[in-house]
């Protein structure tokens, strides 16, 4: 297996730069308890042995134990409304206040508001909800409902696609780090080549003419008992986004072949690449819809799955059943995030910043020859570079000037900051990036 393979969902633990920037950059405070972090928890690619430490997050900024500050333009892609957002934290502190937590047999208040909410903000008839702790959990929720739903068990779903790590998510997904050497995973879960516009020189022609669609289609009627379809709207590793003609293009194989269209916006909604959801672009309305991460605001883990009306049909089945389903807690922090989204129109800024940023990269690009291709929706952008090497150069010179992303599939940069950010700070951010960017091709 080829060692870039295992670098795919992020920058993994093992470089050869990371030993020499903490040797440099990580002081006393935060060696101790990087020490003591290692010692406790089991060790796993992608985190622990950690980079370094946080004592405090605010906005857009990490500060670590021994005083560093850093932007923080990767955040696990919770921070759309950056950390610690006073309105958050206020509506988190009157739920703990007054309705800790809900056992699963009762509702409350704030669960039954954030569904009618994500219901109202969702397409008409996409208004039927089940919240869950993670994005994985609703990934697996959505899994069943969709066999419930059709009396079929197959999936087909894009290599190089990332929907958790969970056994379930991970037979589902199509990356290697999760998947190899793990053994048997849920069977019938077929895989097609992704929309990859970025090199669509390799599968599709001179012009990506979304011809990847037909593959899918051509799965669904050999397999023919395929129950869904599932993709990441946009795939936030590296930023691919697929012209508007390859969701007709599935939206309308599912529809021949009785499959459901199950779309992953778990790092990608609530205005990440511009609007509410990320398929709002493409004209189609998916049977479902699995969004997380910065729903509980960067304080609490929150997901729903959003599904069609028509699929309420497993009143006798468990298909969650978590114990905090109706978190009172996580979904008064969901209700402020999407308050927070509305009143300070993060929607617009996302788009408008996105754009400026964007045609910055493009400007970068034509000065380095390093860099490969830029591309971005809203403020979820990326940098692809020509080798992994280049890219791993780029992230740690970042850090040593104050800057975190996220490397995705290798040579790739992720670009991800809060939706809060000031475009003075935005533009200071994309100074570092530049100026790492020319020391890493040096």
């Amino acid at each position: 297996m080829r060692k870039d393979n295992l670098r795919s969902e992020g920058d993994v633990n093992l470089s050869p730069l990371r030993q020499r920037w903490q040797d440099q950059h990580v002081g006393p405070a935060s060696r101790a308890l990087l020490a003591e972090d290692a010692r406790h928890f089991l060790h796993q690619s992608l985190s622990t042995p950690c980079l370094d430490t946080v004592k405090s997050a605010s906005g857009i900024w990490l500060e670590t134990a021994d005083g560093r500050r850093i932007m923080d333009f990767h955040g696990n892609s919770v921070h759309q409304v950056g950390y610690g957002h006073p309105k958050v934290l206020a509506a988190v502190r009157q739920q703990l206040d007054t309705l800790p937590f809900c056992p699963r047999r009762y509702t409350n208040a704030a669960a039954v508001a954030l569904a009618r909410r994500l219901g109202t903000l969702a397409p008409a008839g996409l208004d039927k909800v089940l919240f869950a702790p993670g994005g994985a959990e609703a990934i697996g929720m959505a899994l069943k409902l969709a066999r419930v739903a059709t009396g079929r068990h197959k999936t087909v779903s894009m290599w190089d696609a990332f929907h958790g790590a969970s056994l379930d998510a991970i037979s589902v997904g199509g990356e290697a780090i999760f998947r190899a050497g793990i053994g048997p995973l849920l069977p019938g879960t077929e895989h097609a080549p992704p929309c990859d516009p970025a090199h669509c020189l390799y599968r599709c022609g001179r012009t990506c003419d979304a011809r990847c669609a037909e593959y899918v289609e051509y799965v669904l009627a050999k397999e023919e008992d395929v129950a869904a379809v599932m993709v990441e709207t946009i795939r936030a590793t590296d930023v691919q986004v697929p012209p508007k003609a390859y969701y007709e293009t599935l939206r309308r194989a599912c529809d021949r072949h009785g499959a459901l269209l199950i779309l992953d916006e778990i790092p990608t909604c609530l205005g990440r690449t511009g609007t509410m959801f990320a398929f709002e672009r493409y004209g189609i309305v998916p049977d479902m819809v699995v969004i997380g991460k910065g729903l509980g605001g960067a304080v609490f883990p929150m997901a729903a799955l959003i599904a069609r009306n028509a699929l309420d049909l497993a009143g006798d089945r468990a298909l969650g059943h978590y114990t905090h389903e109706k978190s009172s807690v996580g979904c008064a922090a969901a209700l402020a995030t999407l308050d927070v989204i509305d009143e300070e129109k993060l929607l617009e800024r996302s788009r408008e910043l996105g754009a400026r940023a964007l045609e910055r990269l493009r400007a970068m690009r034509a000065a380095n020859p390093a860099i490969v291709d830029v591309r971005g929706a809203g403020l979820l952008l990326a940098i692809e570079v020509k080798s992994a090497e280049i890219a791993d150069a780029a992230l740690y010179a970042s850090l040593a000037k104050g800057l975190s992303f996220k490397v995705g599939q290798g040579s790739v940069i992720v670009l991800a900051p809060p939706l809060v950010i000031d475009e003075r700070d935005l533009g200071r951010a994309l100074d570092i990036l530049e100026a790492s960017l020319r020391e890493a091709a040096a």
